[in-house]
């Protein structure tokens, strides 16, 4: 499913990914793969302050930033296992994220997934 969501400040995309986190994590326990939200949009358009407000909502204390360079950071659910963050802005190629052990962490219907620069790996997203 593809929506879009116009925000106009940091603080309302960081309210509407925080709110939209809290709604998901229902609708995720009936799930039998993990929850995968792929992120588009031009440089500086918002998307790592998505994330942070997401993250927020599903209760992730640890400071959220944009791992660009490790290209992949995982925190720790109280209420699931992991919640992984994945910047493709640097990958060549969509099997890059094959090599970081990606299969395994989309099967999993305890992890949650947001991806920065989702249109970079598209190939390999589940539909």
């Amino acid at each position: 499913m593809k929506s879009s969501f116009i925000s106009h400040s940091l603080k309302e995309t960081k309210k509407f990914a925080k709110n939209l986190a809290r709604q998901l994590l229902n609708q995720v326990k009936q799930s039998q793969h993990a929850l995968v939200l792929g992120l588009e949009g031009e440089l500086g358009a918002g998307k790592t302050s998505f994330v942070q407000g997401f993250a927020k909502g599903l209760g992730v204390k640890a400071k959220v930033l944009s791992p660009t360079f490790v290209i992949l950071k995982k925190y720790a659910l109280s209420s699931f296992q992991y919640f992984y963050h994945i910047d493709c802005y640097r990958l060549q190629n969509p099997k890059e994220l094959l090599v970081l052990g990606w299969k395994e962490i989309i099967a999993n219907p305890q992890h949650i997934v947001v991806i920065e620069w989702a249109d970079r790996v598209k190939k390999i997203l589940p539909k």
